[in-house]
């Protein structure tokens, strides 16, 4: 017997029953995007590595442990991408998008790479959305972003959620409180957790994404960034409130949400949800000002948010979704013509139709579309095609009418 080759753990199989519903999902989100001015952009599953570690920062996590890096035959450093925010700057600097009319508000789903433990809700390779706005410096738009992916989880009908702001200040700021934090962090050193102790010289912020419990416990005593913001972060992120609170958006300040990722300046946030456990960000997002020029484009300013989708979907309420198609039984060679015929008429005019070129009795298809919970089984067999007139059967009724063609097509329409 031949050795089965099983999935890559981490990785999962959307199987079509279940795409149905990631379907339903994307298209709430796409339309919402849309509503917002955003539009979609796709860029490459892979890019050179240096843009992550450039992009995300040398210090991140995702850089350190999570990346799915590899040499390609021309011996450049490749990586799969692990988020996307680096790739749509890029994009915008290899286009010059920013010399271009139309707005720099792009969206993205599609999907990431991590190397991380798998659990609920986290795969290996996972899907993202992504929205990102550019060159809009008002923390009006901050606000706008929180209050569109309000909108989107309401859309989707997802409950319990709640939303956490603060700011993380910038380059003329920030310093003063990481020598600050790093002072403080020195001083807990030793009940810290390895990984902790790293990042004390690292990058200590990043000590506030720890998820173990006493590392969590300690972060609570160190200092906080919003007393140290200088007054231009600190207008910035009052005028972020304010027109949350113009939204009619209720919010609460958490002191310690720093995000982990080297880009971000001033606004930070997330969503989050009592019904995903210890793990409860739906999203997050922040302004990154300065990441553009960095990369050697154009000095502009940047917002966005990322969603895990997978996380998304196991928040989502999953009302009870029956597929409305038609499925053709057939008998005889005549009848399997004609039947060819019809569906290519119906699947013309917009209707689902699902015909199997099985050798089966009339008994076997109706139980089969039975079974595949059809909503109508339209049946065609030699006196129908005499005729020029078919069996229709609405599913849900049991009730069976003899139609014609054009008949059978109005019948659907006027069900729908």
């Amino acid at each position: 017997m031949k050795k089965q080759i099983p999935a890559i753990k981490g990785t999962k199989d959307i199987l079509p029953r279940e795409a149905r519903i990631w379907q339903g999902v994307e298209a709430v989100v796409k339309r919402a995007c849309e509503l917002y001015g955003y539009r979609e952009i796709r860029t490459p599953v892979f890019e050179a590595t240096e843009l992550f570690e450039k992009g995300t920062g040398e210090t991140s996590d995702i850089v350190i442990k999570e990346m799915y890096t590899f040499k390609d035959k021309g011996g450049r450093s490749l990586t799969l991408r692990p988020e996307y925010t680096p790739s749509v700057v890029r994009a915008i600097i290899d286009h010059r998008l920013n010399l271009k009319p139309d707005p720099l508000r792009f969206y993205f789903m599609g999907p990431m790479f991590r190397y991380d433990k798998p659990q609920k809700g986290r795969y290996r390779q996972f899907h993202q959305l992504d929205v990102e706005v550019f060159a809009e410096q008002d923390p009006a738009v901050d606000a706008e972003l929180v209050e569109m992916a309000d909108y989107l989880l309401q859309e989707l009908k997802v409950a319990d959620t709640e939303t956490l702001v603060n700011s993380v200040g910038c380059k003329k700021c920030r310093p003063s409180y990481i020598k600050e934090l790093r002072s403080k962090a020195k001083q807990e050193k030793d009940t810290l957790c390895e990984d902790c102790k790293r990042k004390v010289l690292t990058n200590p912020l990043r000590i506030f994404d720890c998820k173990v419990e006493t590392c969590q416990a300690i972060a609570k005593s160190f200092p906080k960034i919003t007393d140290y913001l200088c007054p231009e972060c600190e207008e910035h992120f009052g005028q972020f409130c304010g027109y949350l609170e113009f939204f009619g958006l209720e919010y609460r300040i958490e002191p310690r949400l720093v995000r982990g990722i080297d880009y971000y300046t001033k606004t930070t946030f997330e969503i989050v949800s009592s019904r995903l456990g210890a793990q409860d960000t739906i999203l997050g997002g922040g302004r990154y000002d300065d990441m553009m020029k960095e990369f050697g484009g154009p000095d502009i300013c940047g917002i966005g948010f990322a969603m895990g989708l997978e996380r998304l979907l196991s928040v989502v309420p999953r009302a009870e979704q029956k597929e409305q198609f038609l499925y053709l039984a057939y008998l005889g060679d005549e009848a399997k013509k004609a039947g060819m015929a019809l569906t290519q008429f119906l699947r013309r005019e917009g209707v689902e139709c699902l015909m199997e070129y099985r050798e089966k009795s009339l008994k076997s298809q109706m139980s089969r579309a039975n079974k595949l919970e059809a909503s109508w089984v339209l049946i065609v067999g030699e006196d129908e095609v005499k005729k020029g007139k078919y069996q229709l059967k609405n599913m849900a009724t049991g009730q069976q009418e003899e139609r014609t063609q054009e008949e059978i097509l109005a019948v659907i329409r006027k069900a729908s």
